[in-house]
């Protein structure tokens, strides 16, 4: 039941792709996406059906959403180069975290900690605060989150190899 919500987020996100973007039908499926991201996992935790095609099916649809979010909302938000640099350096961190973990673990390594949940959840609500909040305010709190949460993912991926390393001797 779980893949089969996440099935249903990853259609949600590519029929954002067919709206305008901050329309009524945008939020609408928007929202209904992110619903169904949260509703998947508890869904597999509640049924016992937790697995890990299921992880890296949600991983993917994740990805999907983000990346469709990306492309119809940057052309309509004015944001300040600024925002993009810091972006790309928490980006490249994440990016460095997940190499790092799986050059030393020899599987994908990732974290769901809550502050990368905290970060995901303020990134979500990012686009219903636009007509009421200028976006490099609210930026500001959701790249300040997300660099914390980057850095630790970073610190407990380090974390996780020391004590696998330990662990095998």
């Amino acid at each position: 039941m779980s893949n089969l919500i996440t099935s249903f987020r990853i259609l949600c996100s590519i029929s954002l792709l067919f709206c305008k973007a901050l329309s009524p039908l945008f939020y609408a499926l928007y929202l209904t996406a992110g619903l169904s991201d949260m509703a998947d996992g508890w869904v597999a935790s509640k049924t016992k059906t937790v697995s890990e095609f299921g992880s890296k099916f949600d991983t993917i649809a994740d990805i999907v959403f983000v990346a469709v979010c990306l492309y119809k909302l940057l052309p309509v938000m004015a944001l300040p180069v600024w925002i993009y640099v810091w972006t790309g350096v928490v980006a490249a961190v994440k990016i460095f975290n997940v190499v790092y973990g799986f050059v030393r673990q020899k599987k994908f390594v990732a974290v769901h900690s809550l502050l990368n949940k905290a970060t995901g959840f303020l990134l979500f609500l990012l686009p219903f605060t636009l007509p009421f909040v200028d976006v490099k305010y609210s930026a500001v709190v959701v790249c300040v989150l997300t660099t914390v949460a980057a850095v630790w993912e970073n610190r407990i991926c380090k974390d996780t190899i020391i004590t696998f390393k330990l662990n095998k001797k």
